[in-house]
């Protein structure tokens, strides 16, 4: 994909081909769901609140997808140098960069500036060059030095001398070395691959004490500024008498490999070197080179008489892993004489360093209806380790409906879903990533994150039973409740919350049901009316149960009502009606009936 570059970028990026050394390049890939690749330049010391790029811009956001979606940036390393306006996706100078307070362990300067657009996730690697300028004077660790040269020397003798420092970078920093006019040396420069610029002074004409007891040089240091910056140091030759010979290192090469994290006092290599010469001076000791920088002056020490060179602090692979020293031997004389030799120290890794892991984008909530294969973190690693021990393979906890996916990004993985999610069974889960390397014995880290099944509506409303069958005495008070019904749900929230109501339709059977009303809320039903077991003795209404998802679900169930008799009517006697409207059967009773005569017989 082509990445949005302004046309002040364009010509930041031809400057680039011209003068690339004197810069602070960060270097850093853009990744997400659609990958893209981001590079702007600033130059450093620039304004709090400058404008380095409008991202959205570039990378062709929609606005509206600015309101609706929080862009921020992740990255822990480079938030206190830049802000990211969330609204509008412009990048600001949070404070004045020193590119050599940036860069001060690594000219490189690789700065990683990632920033996450969410809902959906996307992860934008931004890279910001930062241009020098040249606001620093090269300068010499000493501002006076004095040598000590035999008038025996001979012409082609090489004396090297301490380069001068300039923190600016590439071009700006030292670029060349200028010596004052003199008839006795001319300079020459080494180009060193640590050090950078070695000034060396080479004696082109013999020395003679007898006519010339001292010289007074000056030793000059400009920079690739335009115009140059420069620094200067004096430089005094004292001659003096014979002390021929040099000492001669035992090898021509010296090499030794050293594991890191080696105790204090461990002995690297011994050199070796001797001296033709008698007496004082031809007694050896031995020292750092003048080239030599701090750093390794910190790290190893070495033993002046025996050569010895051994350990002063803990080295550390993941800082360097190879270290180039030189070593000078020096006799006693007068006039010492030096010989310098180079000894390549190797470092050896161990693993010392487990594996990290980072969670860079993370949803905490996922919908339990996601497909498998849904997104809901990216995890990177890295072991600072190398070969074998720097190779880290992740794995996820067991039995859970979530997996590890390797990205085309080397180092990344997505923590997808493998199978259908149900929160009515599990709600939630402590998802334990372990990354392990290959080191022996191995090293490893772990990191649990929480993720939390979100419900959706899946479940329809249960009544308790099926069907209901309620009894009712007749004769009950109209408004008087007379029984309820009572339907759960097995989803949560709004979805879970259920009203009820009576299913009417107008054919006669349910007009019954016109007298019945219930409360949508309880489920609790009353009775409108009083009912009569002589008229009424059984009839049955359906309710039905509705949730408050979006969309709603509901189900129904049948309510039989059974109307139960009360001894509410007293008894009737019927008599047959003659057709003169007489009773028929009555008859009058004689006076002097017996006991036990029969008078009628009565129908009820």
């Amino acid at each position: 994909m082509t990445s949005g570059i302004t046309m002040e970028q364009r010509r930041a990026e031809n400057r680039v081909g011209r003068g690339r050394s004197a810069r602070c390049v960060v270097a850093v890939f853009l990744w997400s769901v659609a990958s893209a690749q981001l590079r702007y330049s600033i130059s450093e010391e620039v304004s709090e609140g400058t404008v380095v790029g409008n991202i959205a811009k570039d990378l062709g956001l929609d606005k509206n997808a600015l309101k609706s979606r929080k862009y921020r940036v992740v990255s822990v390393a480079a938030d206190h140098l830049f802000h990211l306006n969330e609204n509008d996706g412009i990048l600001y100078v949070s404070r004045k960069i020193d590119r050599e307070e940036v860069c001060a362990q690594n000219s490189a300067c690789l700065i990683n500036l990632k920033t996450v657009l969410e809902n959906p996730l996307e992860v934008h690697n931004v890279g910001v060059e930062v241009l020098d300028i040249n606001d620093h004077t090269p300068s010499f660790p000493e501002k006076e030095k004095t040598l000590d040269i035999s008038e025996s020397v001979l012409p082609g003798a090489r004396f090297q001398l301490k380069p001068a420092r300039d923190p600016d970078s590439s071009s700006f920093s030292v670029q060349q070395y200028k010596l004052s006019q003199n008839e006795h040396f001319r300079l020459e420069v080494r180009e060193k691959e640590d050090d950078g610029k070695i000034p060396i002074l080479v004696l082109q004409k013999s020395l003679d004490r007898e006519i010339t007891r001292g010289i007074s040089l000056v030793l000059t240091a400009l920079d690739g500024g335009k115009p140059p910056k420069s620094g200067d140091m004096k430089i005094f030759v004292n001659v003096l008498d014979v002390n021929d010979n040099t000492p001669i290192f035992s090898k021509n090469a010296y090499s030794a490999s050293l594991f890191e994290n080696a105790p204090v006092g461990t002995t690297v290599i011994q050199v070796n070197a001797t001296d033709m010469d008698d007496g004082q001076n031809g007694e050896v000791v031995y020292s750092f080179g003048n080239s030599v920088s701090n750093n390794i002056f910190n790290l190893f020490k070495i033993d002046q008489i025996t050569g010895q060179i051994t350990v002063k602090t803990p080295i550390d692979y993941e800082q360097k892993d190879k270290y180039e020293i030189e070593i000078q031997a020096s006799d006693k004389g007068f006039a010492p004489l030096t010989t310098e030799k180079s000894v390549i120290i190797k470092i050896v890794d161990v693993n010392d360093n487990a594996p990290e892991i980072e969670v860079t984008s993370f949803s905490s909530s996922i919908p339990e209806n996601s497909r498998p294969g849904t997104t809901v973190a990216l995890i990177s690693v890295n072991d600072l380790d190398s070969g074998l021990n720097g190779k880290v393979i992740c794995s996820i906890t067991e039995d859970v409906p979530f997996s590890l996916s390797p990205s085309l990004q080397d180092k990344m993985f997505s923590l997808v879903t493998k199978s259908p999610l149900d929160r009515e069974k599990q709600a939630h889960y402590d998802l334990t990533i372990t990354a392990k390397d290959a080191g022996q014995p191995p090293l490893s880290s772990e990191k649990t994150i929480s993720v939390v099944v979100s419900d959706i509506n899946d479940n329809s409303p249960e009544f308790s039973l099926s069907p209901y069958t309620f009894y009712i005495t007749e004769g009950n008070d109209p408004g008087a409740s007379v029984f309820s019904v009572k339907a759960s749900d097995c989803d949560e929230g709004e979805n879970a919350l259920i009203s009820y109501q009576i299913f009417r339709i107008g054919d006669e059977h349910n007009k019954i049901a016109s007298f019945i009303n219930i409360n949508p809320e309880t489920g609790g039903i009353v009775a409108l009316k009083s009912f009569d077991f002589e008229r009424l003795k059984t009839f049955q209404f359906q309710v039905v149960a509705t949730d408050s998802g979006a969309p709603s679900l509901s189900s129904n169930v049948t309510v039989n009502v059974f109307i139960l008799d009360q001894n509410d009517n007293a008894p009737v006697i019927l008599y047959p009606v003659s057709s003169n409207g007489s009773a028929e059967g009555v008859e009058e009773i004689p006076r002097n009936v017996n006991a036990g005569h029969l008078t009628s017989s009565l129908v009820r």
